[in-house]
Order: structure tokens, then C-alpha cells, then sequence
């Protein structure tokens, strides 16, 4: 897939707003509400937009889910034919639970029933009764795919749908608003995902530079590329350190959106190890194929810049993403060497899979350079994070109140970042016997907390900062869930652009 191709494909459906049901829509989607009486007694409603739904069609709905046992449990999908009177030939109810005021409920439910549509071509959903952007949202990345590199006898038969119209009462500018930010929210996710997904032979990093040139470019950013010579002379040794011992080179990408009049400033970074062997201090084979995914960080950083510029977010945005490939080689760095990072603080290299950390230093020196009101660091860096919280919650580290502000924004769009401590006492567990620092510590206690702890001493003083571990949370692993399929997440982007706009809020 070559990086044009990238940039233009179609990553979800064409989703619109719709006030009535068409001969051209094949399945309509309802959601139903679980009974809340004591003991779950009352029985369970169906979620419809105002008049959307004659009375006679929507009793026959509830009469025929009522006699198959359908219940509204949270993820619960239920087919039936739909009522004569309806141009529509199936009725899929998804079940929410109780909690239909929950916007993640809805995004969940929403792509539980794109996931289970493949095959039909176009959907009406009435989840929008609910929550218009969560549908939306919900519905676009239910659907997602990734089969680009699929020859055409192994593909799926079967594609998800192309088309989704949620209903409304009236087609309203505060509805179309509301969908075109959702949608672009979705894609920029999508974005993410794509990155993550695609094979670290395909996305080394002179071609991830390429890949968010072209995507920058088209979204109106400005944007600057370092190449490894450049960077090896401006004395990134961070970056170069990591990158040396493959024979694809390290690059810096830089990506600014430039708001009219913007009174603050964002710096984003994030890790983009294209692929992650471990180094010299390699990993084990069992499950490195995961480590496609180690770019995890820059590709969610990447994506929510463009975000940012496809909003027109009243915020300077600017994103600083070192890439590099960690090889063992007969050029590639050692256990025990010492590098310069850029901006002159000597770290002793203990471990060669502690790379991520590196060129993140690197990178937030040169970011705080643009003396930003606040960073954001995003990064697959710790398996730590999956010990401490499991496959699906970030760990969010930083100074106090910023810290806990990400936290709190990230659980509200359903992103469910916990804020963690750095607890003092960890950091002399960083000193170096011959240089400033050591890139691990000598134990493996509160691993996560100490990875960000190092970061944090390149961090400019008095600056707000949040770094955000997403080890698990940005690669699936198992098997499909709500709107999450196998393969990248595209975690955090959303919670970044919330972030962002929350800044630009003032708030």
C-alpha cells in the first residue's frame, strides 16, 4: 500500500442524518433499554427517536424480541424480520443496559452492531436517540477494517456496511455539527489504527515520515523532517542511539497547527519504534510480532494533530515524533554505552529494550524548546502498565493537576485513563555509576512510575505535563469488543483531542 493510498483510503462508513426510514436501507438498528425494576422485573424497552417509528411497527418490534428472550443486556445483539410496513427487510436490537445516559454505553452498542453487519449494505440506527456523536462514533470505527494487504482470495466475502444514517427528529445544524465532529474524531482514531496495523516492514521509519508528511500536508500543517544525518548533527543521540542498529534510519517528525490568534500552546510527543526487537537486550519470540505496535504512541500523536487542524481548534498544536527501528546489530548500541541526549544530559544505556524512553527525551527537550503552555507524551513504553492496570486502561503520570485533569477527560470519553504517582523515592533508583542516568532501574518494582519519572527530568521546569502509558490499551490482542476490533485501538486519540479542546475551552 503505497503512502498516497494510505492517506486517501476509506477507513469507515459514509454516515449521515436521516428523518425517515428508506426502500434503499436494508437493516435497521434499535436499541433496547434492560428492565430496571427490583429484580429486573420490568421489561425491557426499545430506544426510539421521537415519531420515527409508527406505533403498530414498534409494538411488533418489542412483541417478537419479547418472545425470542431478548433481554437489553449490555452487548446482547438480537435479529428478527422486520414488521411488514417497514421498507426494511431485518431489525437488529442491541442491548444497552440501564445506563443509556452513558455516551460510551451507546459508542459500545453501536459498534457491537456494526461488527455483527457485515454483509448489508446499509443501516439505519436509532442509537442517535441517545447520543448523536456516540452513534456516530460508535458506528464509523465498528466497522473499520483493515485488509489492505490481503490478496483478493483471502478477503472477506462479506465487507461491513457503506452507509449508516442515524435518525433524528429534524436535520438541524446542531445535528450536522454535532456528526461532522464525531466523524472526524472517528477517522483520526481510524488514522491511528491504520498506522499500528500496518507491518513494520511496510512502515519503517523513513516511510512513517512519509506517511505523516502526506497526511500533515493535506490537512494544512506545517511540517519539518529530520533525517538520521540531521539528526546525528543537531545531537539527537537519543534518537540515533536507538536507530543505529538497523540499516533503516531514525527520523524526527514535526507537525504544527498554527491557530489565528491562539493564546496557548499544546506540545504533543509521541514514541514511534516502528519495530521493537528489545536490541541487543533482546526479547523473547514469543509474542514479538505484538511490537508492531510500538509506534503506537507517535501514531495516535499523529493523528490527533491532524484532528486538531480538521477542527479548526483555536489552539496552537504542536507535535514533535522521533521514529527509529530497534535492531540488534554489530552497529547497535550496547549495554553499559553512554549517550548525549539532545540538550546534553548523559544517560548509561543498562537495558537496549528501554529504548522508547530515549528517543521520548530527545523529543520533549526539543518540544519544550517552543516554551508550550502544556505536554502530552504518549507512548507504548511499559509492560508495566499492563501489570499494573491490565490491557485497557492507560496509566497517566505527570505534574498534579494536569495529570489528573487528562485522567478525568480520558475516563469521559470512554478511554478510561487512571492517574498513577511518581513517588519520590524511585528516583535515585535512576542514578547512574558513570553518567547523569541510568535508562532503567536496578529492580522492577513500579516500573511504569520510574519510566516516567526519567522522562520527567527532561521535562522543562513549571511546565504542565501528562504522560500517558498505553502498553495494552493501544494494541488488542484478543478478540473484538464493542468498537475495538483486533489489531490498534487508536488509543488515546480521543482523549487527546478532548484534551486539546478543553484547553481551547479555557477551562
Amino acid at each position: 500500500m503505497s503512502a498516497n493510498h494510505f492517506s486517501d483510503r476509506v477507513r469507515g462508513p459514509r454516515i449521515d442524518l436521516t428523518t425517515a426510514l428508506s426502500s434503499d436501507d436494508d437493516v435497521l438498528v434499535v436499541g433496547l433499554v434492560a428492565g430496571s425494576g427490583d429484580g429486573g422485573t420490568e421489561e425491557p424497552t426499545l430506544l426510539l427517536v421521537e415519531d420515527f417509528l409508527d406505533d403498530e411497527p414498534a409494538d411488533q418490534i418489542s412483541a417478537a424480541l419479547s418472545a425470542l428472550g431478548a433481554n437489553g443486556s449490555v452487548g446482547e445483539i438480537t435479529r428478527i424480520p422486520a414488521p411488514q410496513s417497514l421498507p426494511v427487510g431485518v431489525v437488529v436490537a442491541v442491548g444497552l443496559g440501564t445506563e443509556v445516559d452513558d455516551p460510551e454505553t451507546i459508542r459500545q452498542a453501536a459498534g457491537n452492531a456494526l461488527r455483527a453487519l457485515d454483509g448489508s449494505d446499509r443501516v439505519v440506527s436509532t442509537l442517535s436517540a441517545a447520543d448523536l456523536g456516540a452513534a456516530a462514533e460508535g458506528s464509523y470505527l465498528g466497522a473499520y477494517r483493515f485488509d489492505e494487504l490481503r490478496s483478493e482470495k483471502s478477503r472477506p466475502s462479506e465487507q461491513p456496511p457503506s452507509a449508516v444514517s442515524l435518525a433524528v427528529p429534524a436535520k438541524s445544524k446542531q445535528a450536522k455539527a454535532e456528526l461532522d465532529h464525531a466523524l472526524i474524531v472517528a477517522d483520526s482514531v481510524a488514522i491511528a489504527r491504520d498506522f499500528v496495523n500496518t507491518p513494520p516492514n511496510v512502515l519503517y521509519p523513513a516511510e512513517f515520515a512519509e506517511r505523516a508528511r502526506i497526511l500533515g500536508s493535506k490537512a494544512g500543517l506545517r511540517v519539518e523532517i529530520l533525517d538520521d544525518v540531521e539528526l546525528a548533527k543537531a545531537g539527537y543521540g537519543g534518537i540515533v542511539g536507538v536507530g543505529q542498529g538497523s540499516s533503516r534510519k531514525p527520523r524526527l517528525v514535526r507537525l504544527t497547527h498554527e491557530a489565528k490568534g491562539a493564546e496557548r500552546t499544546v506540545a504533543l510527543v509521541g514514541k514511534g519504534i516502528t519495530f521493537d526487537t528489545g536490541g541487543i537486550s533482546i526479547k523473547p519470540a514469543a509474542g514479538m510480532d505484538h511490537m508492531t505496535s510500538d509506534m503506537g504512541g507517535a501514531a495516535a500523536v499523529i493523528a490527533s494533530t491532524i484532528a486538531a487542524a480538521r477542527l479548526d481548534v483555536p489552539v496552537t498544536v504542536i507535535a514533535t515524533v522521533p521514529m527509529a527501528e530497534n535492531m540488534p546489530s554489530s552497529t547497535a548500541q550496547r549495554p553499559g554505552d553512554v549517550l548525549t541526549q539532545y540538550g546534553g544530559t548523559t544517560v548509561e544505556v543498562l537495558n537496549t529494550d528501554a529504548e522508547g524512553r530515549l528517543i521520548l527525551a530527545d523529543a520533549i527537550v526539543r518540544a519544550c524548546e517552543d516554551e508550550p503552555d502544556f505536554l502530552i507524551d504518549t507512548a507504548t513504553l511499559t509492560g508495566a502498565q499492563m501489570v499494573a492496570l491490565g490491557t485497557r486502561t492507560p496509566g497517566v503520570l505527570g505534574t498534579d493537576d494536569f495529570r489528573d485533569r487528562v485522567a478525568a477527560i480520558s475516563q469521559s470519553v470512554g478511554e478510561h485513563g487512571w492517574p498513577m504517582p511518581m513517588p519520590a523515592e524511585l528516583r535515585s533508583d535512576l542514578n547512574s555509576r558513570i553518567a547523569d542516568l541510568a535508562n532503567v532501574t536496578n529492580h522492577r518494582w513500579g516500573g511504569m512510575l520510574s519510566a516516567a519519572m526519567f522522562l520527567r527530568e527532561f521535562v522543562a521546569e513549571g511546565l504542565d505535563w501528562a504522560h500517558i502509558d498505553v502498553a495494552g490499551p493501544a494494541f488488542n490482542t484478543g478478540g473484538p469488543w464493542g468498537y475495538t476490533g483486533k489489531g490498534g485501538t487508536g488509543v488515546p486519540v480521543r482523549t487527546i483531542i478532548a484534551v486539546i479542546e478543553d484547553i481551547a475551552g479555557g477551562q
